[in-house]
């Protein structure tokens, strides 16, 4: 069985937001919360996930403090956050265990991330061998989060720059992709006026 990682990229400074948005608080927990929690939801199900780690930049003490309190969940600094989220992603795909074959990055400020999102994503990559990287298409807005990128891919993300991930990459080239058709929406949280709206 091929075994799975999780990349919580949480390095942001949260510019647009005035603050660490990781930590701003929905429906009484952090946004980070909602999403670790959304991951531990999908393990047990899923089986195959390995390893689980959040990589910290700007205000990574205070987001350590929140995580440090998740169980199974390893963090790692990304040392000069501003380069951007490719940064981030390289940081954590270079942190996962060797014995991973495949890493989910998935974003802090996505606290509806639901796990039957992630378990059709991880579930698109089991069944489809070849798959290099697998997406979810949302049908409310075809949203394109979380991304699964086998670890025969992760040489392309040293290619990546700034504040985008993969999908520089596959706009470049759709057939590196597997996209699962999933339900809803899975909003970013970048202003105050998008948490009011959640």
């Amino acid at each position: 069985m091929r075994r799975l990682g999780v990349i919580v990229l949480a390095a942001g400074r949260g510019a647009r937001f005035g603050g660490p948005k990781q930590l701003a608080v929905l429906e009484g927990r952090p946004l980070i919360s909602h999403v670790l929690a959304a991951v531990a939801a999908a393990r047990p199900r899923l089986a195959l996930v390995d390893d689980v780690v959040v990589v910290l930049g700007h205000h990574g003490a205070e987001v350590e403090r929140v995580v440090r309190a998740e169980p199974n969940v390893r963090t790692v600094r990304n040392p000069d956050p501003s380069r951007g989220l490719a940064s981030s992603l390289r940081v954590g795909l270079g942190a996962m265990r060797p014995a991973v074959d495949g890493a989910l990055m998935v974003l802090a400020d996505q606290p509806r991330l639901s796990p039957a999102t992630i378990e059709a994503v991880a579930d698109g990559w089991a069944a489809a061998g070849d798959a290099l990287v697998v997406v979810p298409r949302y049908a409310a807005d075809g949203g394109r989060n979380p991304a699964l990128i086998d670890r025969r891919a992760w040489p392309l993300a040293e290619t990546l720059r700034g504040d985008r991930g993969m999908s520089a990459l596959l706009e470049a080239d759709p057939s590196l992709a597997l996209v699962v058709d999933v339900p809803g929406a899975n909003p970013d949280v970048d202003t105050p006026a998008d948490l009011a709206a959640l």
